[in-house]
């Protein structure tokens, strides 16, 4: 057997493995919500519970982003909104910018998925360029469309005239396809009672007191008639009859009864662990799972994509259509990438398992681009399905919502995609990839920023009134808008700016470069290695002088 043929055997061996680690990835991102879920998923109830916070546009735009990040979920969060909707808790109009925080928060899986490629400096400029440009597109398209939403009701009205048009009936449940090959795993881990949550939202107490562990998988309900006292002014009927009883009024009612009948079989279904520590131990277990699948998946199509294969697949995936028609290449990717999220019923599984693709450079950002526009409308399509399954008093209201969704995405491609000098998301993307190749440590800065501080912060503004958030967020736009109209004049026409201001040398060193910061984070790294050192040798220095005293 020749070398060439030895060489096809192995690489063809190679398919499966991929597919394992493929599959176990996905596994792995289930498993990372639910673990999520397990940690902040009632604080995530809590935060729906108080409608005054979000009767306010940007305080619920931003409990839809904290609330998806805290469930890693952005399917929990919408159902829980459908939920509090169709229930009259929280009308339409207050629930659209929570979906547009939705929209939001799913995208930070990626970013993670994007922080494991660390280790080779150019895969990760690529990968995290390409995960961030669905961050971009999506923060651009609520700049755009929350205060347009608040100021002429354009999605509600939209949503509306769309319910009111078509007589809509209930239909099946929408088709699960990825879930019905992850769950007979990912149920032996840990299996999830998601009405937890929903209820906490809905201000149900009973709740609040219930595990999020789902325990029993099968029970029955019973129906029986018994005794049970009533007070004075209880209203006795010749249908249902009272008696007295040793000073007590009694009457005969119908009670229900839920009787467990089944156990769940999973690890922690007897483990008597809060959710809180079940959440740590699954997070801890995921994320190493997820990172050393990662790791696998790109070794494994570094190997697989070499050569002529590597450069057939590039310019098959990111080559356009022949001249005229070029412009088709990105349409067509579009609906590519809402097909493949309606089959895999995620959108951050399908963008966490094409990021990979993009850092090793079988995806260009141009190509990932339009691939995620159309996993956003991929997984608005199903949430439209799944609407539609609703039950009859809750399907208006569910299928307004998922409307909502549909049309901001909508909207969002038609703001940032047809148009080529539209496309800031690509350009935005790029540059915090070149940022993070260069400084690595800004990577978790940007995720802490634009996930947690930045929105807690405009969470807390809006919450002291409509004039604090002014008098902060004016002058801090205003001072953006300026800075990002010097910058494109630097690049393009820097002879229409004064002399001083073709550069920002004239600043401090801090204030138009991360170099400083940097150099700080770096000292204080080495001076942690320098002080564990020294803590490990006074220790050993300790130990055998011990030693050496009870020798003594």
């Amino acid at each position: 057997i020749d070398s060439s043929t030895i060489g096809l055997f192995i690489n063809v061996s190679k398919i499966p493995l991929l597919f394992l680690f493929l599959y176990m990835f996905v596994c792995s991102l289930d498993v990372l919500s639910s673990a999520f879920q397990l940690a902040g998923g009632k604080v995530a109830g809590d935060i729906f519970n108080d409608n005054a916070i979000l009767s306010n546009p940007v305080a619920g735009l931003v409990v839809g982003i904290l609330v998806t990040v805290l469930v890693q979920s952005s399917s929990t969060s919408t159902s829980i909104v459908v939920s509090l909707v169709s229930s009259g808790l929280l009308n339409v109009r207050s629930a659209i910018p929570i979906l547009m925080g939705s929209n939001i928060g799913t995208s930070v899986t990626n970013t993670i998925v994007a922080l494991m490629q660390a280790g080779e400096r150019d895969e990760f400029e690529r990968a995290f360029a390409g995960a961030t440009v669905h961050d971009c597109f999506n923060w651009l398209s609520v700049l755009v469309l929350l205060p347009l939403e608040a100021t002429t009701g354009l999605l509600r009205r939209l949503s509306q005239a769309v319910v009111d048009t078509f007589h809509i009936s209930s239909g099946e449940k929408a088709p699960e396809m990825l879930k019905v090959m992850t769950e007979p795993l990912t149920k032996l881990i840990i299996q999830l009672d998601k009405s937890v949550i929903t209820g906490i939202a809905m201000g149900d107490e009973a709740m609040s007191n219930r595990s999020l562990v789902r325990v029993w998988c099968k029970n029955h309900i019973l129906t029986s008639s018994g005794n049970v006292s009533v007070g004075d002014s209880f209203n006795c009927t010749s249908i249902q009859p009272c008696w007295q009883s040793n000073a007590t009024t009694w009457t005969t009612q119908n009670m229900t009864l839920l009787v467990n009948i089944e156990k769940c079989s999973h690890l922690f279904v007897d483990s008597f662990l809060s959710d809180l520590e079940v959440g740590i131990i699954l997070l801890a277990c995921s994320l190493l799972l997820l990172c050393t699948c990662l790791l696998l998946l790109v070794k494994l199509l570094n190997s697989l994509l070499q050569g002529q294969v590597a450069k057939a697949i590039q310019r098959i995936i990111n080559t356009d259509f022949p001249y005229p028609f070029g412009w088709l290449a990105g349409y067509l990717a579009i609906l590519v990438g809402a097909g493949m999220t309606f089959v895999v019923q995620s959108s951050s599984v399908f963008t966490s398992a094409i990021t990979p693709l993009i850092g090793i450079g079988v995806i260009s950002i141009e190509r990932a681009y339009p691939l995620t526009l159309g996993s956003n409308i991929g997984t608005t399509a199903t949430a439209i399905l799944a609407a539609l399954a609703s039950p009859g008093d809750k399907l208006a209201a569910a299928f307004q919502v998922a409307l909502c969704h549909f049309f901001f995405n909508i909207l969002g491609i038609l703001l940032w995609y047809p148009v080529p000098t539209t496309r800031l998301p690509i350009r935005m993307a790029r540059t915090l990839g070149q940022r993070t190749a260069k400084y690595r440590w800004f990577a978790v800065l940007y995720l802490l920023l634009c996930f947690l501080l930045l929105p807690s912060l405009v969470f807390a503004l809006s919450m002291a009134g409509w004039q604090m958030m002014a008098g902060v967020g004016v002058p801090f736009a205003a001072a953006l808008l300026l800075v990002f109209v010097v910058n494109m004049l630097q690049v393009h026409r820097p002879g229409c700016l004064p002399v001083r201001l073709q550069s920002w040398d004239f600043l401090p060193v801090w204030m138009h470069s991360l170099q400083p910061l940097d150099t700080l984070i770096t000292k204080v790294t080495l001076c942690s290695k320098c002080l564990s050192l020294c803590l490990k040798k006074i220790i050993q220095v300790m130990h055998m002088n011990g030693c050496v005293i009870e020798a003594i």
